[in-house]
């Protein structure tokens, strides 16, 4: 035929196809049916024809290989069709479902015989060119442009215009922008043919907020207890100034169910919310009022309990464990938490005798009006035995020094308890990210085996301090290096050296401080934790030596020339600077201190009480060298202090950065030999004495006494109150040779401007350094022999994140110091409350800055107190 007559192989025409097709195919039929060029005449009033395909054409779509296309439309030359027919309406259903095309037409443009040659004629969708969001905050757009779906170079159909507007709506629901319109807009890229510019133009409105919540039917609980029970949806109160006030309708569902748990958890079983509605606010178009009726139903009560599938634990003992007693108010909350959730549920029971299969299944038999029986239906199963621990992670440290912190051994059986031990250990350890350690627990039910795996995240836990800073006598510098991981076995291997030997988890530690003719120090420590490698018996030695060096008399008249100017306000004003250049100038190295000592120490964990208990023991020397020092009661002379410092505490804490849970008691005793009792010293021979003979020998009994508890106030353990107790006393043997070394100097942020080995340093925020040291008017000096402190602090993280753990707090604290224990009054305190905040980093260490405010008058001045701001460096306050 020479004639070409456009045919329609959708076939609206055709009776025949018309009975076989669904309307949708019948619509996509007609859209081919369009005379674009003369083609073969078809008779659709006789019957079907059936041709043998001899080729096939793809126009329109140059993004897609033609093979691909011809493919995907299920037809193939060679293969026969009938015409009109079903082959041609299947093929084109597929092209249209796929949405990748905006037009879809089959063609005959040629007919020979029983052969046929077949076009497909399609119109592709545009590509998208760029894409503008208006009407969003950057954060806004930031998170969509993910969710949305639309991508530069991408098609851009209808369904997909469609899903971005219904993402971007619920995103901007959950925010409370419940009445929020998208549009999503197409121009065509007269740049570039095929592409389209793509607007997605967002009217976010007013939030839509709670304006009022009205319930009806409750009595068993108030209005403001179901309003505070609810997380999200809140009204105005003022019990809900630190809620959320938007309406969103999900959370709204949420809520209602935690309405029902409250209501469950005070034996009201039945409770049910019968209506709730929201509408808008009559008063204020951006809030709806929510309604609520709420029908309670009857009050339930527990009565019998049974157990039923228990052998190795009596009923009797399970009662006593689960705590709940006939005639107590029905609460399958506190129920479920009894049985499986809380530390001493009767799970852990079993789960720390190895039944790891254990399961129990509360199942309420029988109700006899509010009374509820329950079967506590039990599967025991059989003990569970470790079959494999694994590690994974660590990078840091020897194997065998991870593995000896861990509670669970292969061949042991499964323990709960055990788990979290090794745990704890792992965090205390210091080389990992306590907040990714979790544990990977695999049992095998057919063997009743399970393997263990601890994944582990390294962190470097070595620290450096160096410091530079300004002070009353010139330029004042640290520097200080603490190593986690050393390993002294490794001195002479060198693949293990990073600046130092490391591996075995031993701390090594050097400090050194100066600045210049005034003062200069410098110490060296070491911590074997696991003398031996077999048990947790640490050996510590530690080495140090500190130098002071006086003002010469030329800036003392200096100064008292200064006082007495100022005090009669004659001639003052100039000489400051002059005085300043004294302090930084006027060093004599005739007048010093110096302080030289060396100490060795033992430490083992214990098994009882418990195996959080420890001792430690430890032998120290020092040597105090004067001469002509004003600033204590021995000018010149040398001191030797040889003491034994033993040591009982217990630690159960969580983490040691930022702690969650646990305690910590520290009971200390530091006493030297009493030499006034074994010389038999009378009072008339000390009288005879001078100073230095007086304490040559240094002699002593010192108690410290430290407790810390640690509270999660939240859920989510991240709000948490710690309470801390704290108290200290130097003793003597003879009332003619109290030492004038290891006494308190209380008040600040508990640092000295220089280290000091002869006073300890106890802070008390919110007053100047060293202001609570009472005066001793028996020596002439402030001394402090008798302290106690209380404090209690709420702690929140801002980061927990490896690399940085910052967290805010806010304290109140009291205590005093004391000259003796006979003006030791517990209740003589000074208070201090204030704000703060805490840095850890993995290189620096703990760093923060608190502000306190001291309440309480010294020596009946304000001055010491007041606002102080404290710098925290190394150092718990």
């Amino acid at each position: 035929m020479s004639k070409f007559v456009n045919i329609i192989l959708g076939l609206l025409f055709a009776p025949t196809l018309m009975a076989q097709v669904d309307s949708a195919a019948m619509v996509a039929v007609d859209t081919v049916a369009k005379i674009d060029a003369p083609m073969p005449v078809i008779e659709y009033t006789l019957q079907r024809r059936t041709y043998e395909i001899a080729d096939i054409k793809v126009t329109g779509a140059d993004s897609y290989e033609d093979f691909v296309l011809i493919g995907f439309s299920g037809l193939a030359v060679g293969d026969k069709i009938e015409v009109p027919g079903d082959q041609i309406t299947k093929s084109l259903k597929r092209f249209w479902k796929q949405g990748l095309f905006s037009d879809v037409k089959f063609k005959a443009n040629k007919i020979e015989g029983d052969k046929i040659w077949i076009e497909i004629a399609l119109q592709q969708r545009p590509r998208v060119s760029e894409i503008a969001y208006n009407g969003l905050r950057k954060t806004e757009q930031e998170d969509l442009e993910v969710k949305v779906g639309i991508q530069k170079g991408g098609q851009m159909t209808p369904d997909l215009a469609d899903r971005a507007k219904k993402v971007i709506i619920k995103y901007l629901k959950e925010k409370g922008f419940y009445a929020a319109e998208v549009q999503v807009l197409q121009f065509n890229d007269l740049n570039h043919p095929g592409y389209v510019k793509v607007a997605i133009n967002v009217n976010k409105k007013e939030k839509t907020r709670v304006g009022h919540i009205y319930i009806t039917g409750n009595e068993a609980l108030t209005h403001n207890q179901i309003n505070h029970v609810m997380k999200k949806t809140n009204d105005n109160h003022i019990l809900n100034l630190f809620q959320t006030k938007k309406f969103v309708a999900e959370e709204f569902e949420k809520d209602k169910k935690l309405i029902l748990e409250k209501y469950n958890e005070i034996g009201y079983r039945d409770a049910i919310i019968v209506a709730d509605s929201v509408v808008r606010s009559p008063e204020d178009s951006t809030r709806v009022d929510v309604y609520m009726t709420i029908e309670e139903g009857e009050k339930y009560y527990f009565r019998d309990i049974k157990w039923v599938g228990n052998t190795v634990y009596p009923y009797e003992y399970l009662d006593a464990v689960l705590g709940i007693k006939k005639g107590d108010v029905y609460n399958l909350k506190e129920l479920n938490k009894r049985l499986n959730e809380d530390d001493d549920a009767v799970a852990k029971l079993y789960t720390d005798q190895g039944y790891l299969f254990f399961n129990v299944d509360p199942v309420e038999v029988h109700i006899d009006n509010d009374s509820i029986d329950f079967e506590m239906r039990m599967y025991e199963g059989k003990p569970a035995t470790i079959n494999e621990v694994n590690i994974v992670g660590n990078t840091r440290v020897y194997e065998h020094v991870v593995r000896r912190e861990l509670y669970t051994k292969p061949g042991q059986l499964y323990s709960q308890s055990d788990i979290m031990r090794s745990l704890r250990e792992l965090a205390q350890m210091g080389h990992f990210d306590q907040e990714k350690l979790v544990p990977d627990i695999q049992p095998n039910v057919e063997d009743g085996t399970v393997d263990i795996t601890y994944q582990l995240e390294t962190k470097s836990s070595d620290q450096i301090e160096f410091s530079l800073g300004w002070g009353a006598t010139g330029l004042v510098g640290s520097l200080g290096l603490k190593f986690t991981n050393f390993a002294i076995q490794n001195l002479f291997n060198p693949k293990s050296y990073r600046i130092v030997p490391q591996g075995e988890g031993q701390t090594f530690s050097i400090n050194a401080r100066t600045n210049g003719v005034y003062y200069t120090s410098a110490s060296i420590s070491f911590l074997e934790p696991w003398l031996g490698g077999k048990r947790p018996n640490s050996l510590s030695a530690n080495i140090f030596f500190a130098s002071q060096t006086g003002y010469s008399d030329r800036y003392y008249q200096a100064y008292e020339n200064l006082y007495n100017n100022y005090y009669y306000n004659y001639n003052y004003y100039g000489q400051s600077d002059y005085y300043q250049q004294l302090q930084e100038s006027e060093a004599d190295p005739d007048k010093y201190l110096r302080t030289f000592g060396v100490s060795i120490g033992y430490g083992k964990r214990l098994s009882w009480p418990d195996d959080y208990f420890s001792f430690y023991g430890e032998l120290s020397y020092q040597l105090y060298m004067l001469k002509d020092w004003p600033y204590m009661i021995l000018t010149d002379g040398n001191s030797h202090n040889f003491a034994l410092n033993l040591q009982l505490s217990r630690s159960s804490i969580d983490n040691p950065i930022y702690t969650r849970r646990g305690s910590q008691f520290t009971l200390g005793l530091k006493i030297t030999p009493p030499y006034s009792l074994i010389k038999g010293t009378t009072d008339a021979q000390y009288a005879q004495m001078t100073t230095s003979e007086k304490y040559n020998l240094l002699e002593y009994h010192k108690w410290r006494f430290s407790g810390k508890v640690f509270t999660p106030l939240t859920p989510d353990a991240k709000l948490v109150l710690m309470t801390r107790a704290e108290f200290g006393y130097l003793g003597h043997y003879n009332k003619n040779a109290k030492s004038p070394f290891e006494t308190f100097y209380m008040g600040g942020d508990g640092m000295s401007s220089y280290s000091s080995y002869s006073t300890e340093y106890i802070s008390m925020r919110g007053y100047q350094s060293g202001s609570l040291t009472p005066y001793d008017p028996a020596v002439g000096r402030n001394m402090g022999y008798v302290y106690n402190k209380f404090t209690m602090e709420l702690r929140y993280p801002i980061s927990l994140e490896q690399n940085a753990t910052i967290w805010a707090l806010a304290f109140v604290e009291a205590g005093n110091c004391f000259a003796d224990i006979k003006d030791y009054n517990p209740f003589n305190l000074k208070r201090s409350a204030g704000v703060g905040v805490r840095l850890f980093l993995p290189m620096f260490g703990l760093m923060g800055i608190d502000w306190g405010w001291g309440f309480d008058p010294i020596n009946g001045s304000k001055q010491y107190g007041g606002s102080q701001f404290h710098f925290v460096l190394g150092q718990e306050l």
